[in-house]
């Protein structure tokens, strides 16, 4: 069996980075380097501070500080890592294509393949080639195809590993996997990567399939997890024209056993880089094989998924005697989910773009995601200029100064310490009528109306 004595992972992101230091913090006798063209983000990983990494997850510090400089390095010397490497990981991002055939749906596999061009052109050894980042099915041919084409005589075996990893607890899902899923055609090669991965998980969870079911379990495992989330949320609109709560109703279904309780918490919407992605990347392979029925299905779920937040908007301006103008709204939480500083496909972000359409004035606090974040993610969506981003959103580092004089508080991400906030302190710094609006069902709903809130939350 092939022994891997230095590994190189291109893309040091979300994925790259924290898994990465866990192999190498498992695998003290192997050398692992992470490299990456961005200047700025390998030398926040190479940050004495720890907490200056570019990645917020909880323990990820610990992992980082124990092995890097031992058997991890973060590097931008892409070509002396891939000559170097036993084993090449391709980790870069796969965004959804803003532009021509598949334009909102398709993976952009333009970063894929000029990682493949680079490796075929670099490589002067047989290389086991790792796809990490999240492909649709069949990608792996055109990977080979190109690889194989260099015309140099070098082998290359490539495998499907995809990443399971849910943010906020991507390193104890690192450490404690459900299971590790690879895919390939080279036996050689797969037990290759099985051996490494064997080093802190049992054998009986590392799973091994051709490569096209490992491609396409990765898309399947994210849309069945959203279709949840979906559904659920779809109850909660009737829950609360009919007076059910929705609470009540997924405690009762969760218990049982066929259908169990995770992913069955209403909200304001799912956000993050792979849900959204993921199914649209179903929909278009349905769609490109002419599975209609199939395409259509799975496009459900993301079309509630942009309902429920544009109902949540809609709640808001509703409630507030169908008027916004010149209001001050607080936003509590703009990351995606609790513990990550991550904001791709945050509710928050497009709450925020309904109400700012109304011309509401909005102030944002979230403790990790930066001012800076918070308009970029609002310029990206060009629905109005830059400067009138800034006119209407102040983002503040104090909550209860965001909060004084506010006409309404919501809750966009579940962050632990909203529940510890004095609110009635808080009652009595904001304007009166005092709105709360509970996105993610957050906060005690018995004690705040106590305190005098007109409080509002998701399927009640």
């Amino acid at each position: 069996m092939k022994e891997i004595k230095k590994i190189a992972c291109i893309g040091a992101g979300y994925v790259g980075g924290p898994t990465m230091s866990v192999i190498a913090q498992k695998n003290p006798g192997i050398q692992v380097t992470v490299v990456d063209l961005n200047q700025q983000r390998i030398d926040a990983w190479n940050d004495e501070d720890l907490s200056q990494l570019p990645i917020y997850e909880p323990g990820l510090d610990g992992v980082v500080g124990e092995a890097r400089g031992r058997n991890l390095f973060f590097s931008t010397d892409v070509e002396t890592a891939i000559d170097e490497a036993d084993m090449i990981f391709i980790s870069v991002n796969t965004p959804t294509k803003t532009y021509g055939k598949g334009k909102g749906q398709a993976a952009d596999l333009k970063y894929i393949e000029l990682c493949a061009r680079q490796i075929a052109r670099v490589a002067q050894g047989d290389k086991i080639i790792v796809e990490k980042s999240t492909l649709p099915v069949r990608t792996a041919a055109a990977l080979k195809s190109i690889l194989d084409d260099t015309g140099n005589g070098v082998n290359f075996a490539i495998l499907s590993n995809p990443e399971f990893l849910a943010e906020g607890t991507a390193v104890a899902d690192l450490h404690h996997p459900d299971r590790v899923l690879i895919g390939g055609e080279d036996e050689e090669a797969i037990q290759a990567l099985v051996q490494i991965y064997a080093a802190w998980v049992p054998h009986e969870r590392i799973l091994t399939t051709n490569l096209w079911s490992s491609e396409l379990s990765k898309l399947v495992a994210n849309a069945f997890l959203a279709q949840r989330v979906s559904s659920i949320n779809a109850i909660s609109e009737l829950c609360e024209v009919t007076g059910a709560n929705v609470d009540e109703v997924s405690r009762a279904i969760g218990h049982d056993s066929r259908i169990g309780p995770k992913f069955l918490k209403a909200s304001v919407g799912f956000g993050g880089s792979c849900f959204q992605k993921d199914i649209l990347n179903l929909v278009y392979i349905a769609r490109s094989y002419n599975l209609t029925a199939v395409a259509d299905y799975w496009e459900q779920v993301i079309i509630l998924n942009d309902h429920q937040k544009s109902r949540f908007a809609e709640r808001i301006i509703q409630t507030m005697y169908n008027t916004v103008n010149g209001k001050k709204i607080v936003f509590l939480g703009w990351a995606f989910k609790k513990d990550t500083n991550d904001t791709r496909e945050s509710a928050a972000i497009y709450v925020a773009d309904h109400l700012l359409d109304e011309e509401a004035h909005l102030v944002v606090y979230d403790p990790k995601v930066s001012a800076d974040q918070i308009y970029k993610d609002l310029d990206y969506l060009k629905t109005r200029s830059a400067e009138e981003n800034r006119r209407l959103v102040t983002v503040v580092n104090d909550p209860y100064e965001a909060l004084q004089e506010a006409h309404a508080a919501t809750i966009l991400t579940e962050w632990d310490e909203f529940k510890g906030y004095d609110w009635a302190l808080i009652k009595k710094q904001m304007k009166k009528p005092s709105f709360v609006f509970d996105g993610r069902k957050l906060l005690d709903s018995a004690s705040l109306r106590k305190l005098g809130f007109d409080y509002y939350a998701i399927g009640e």
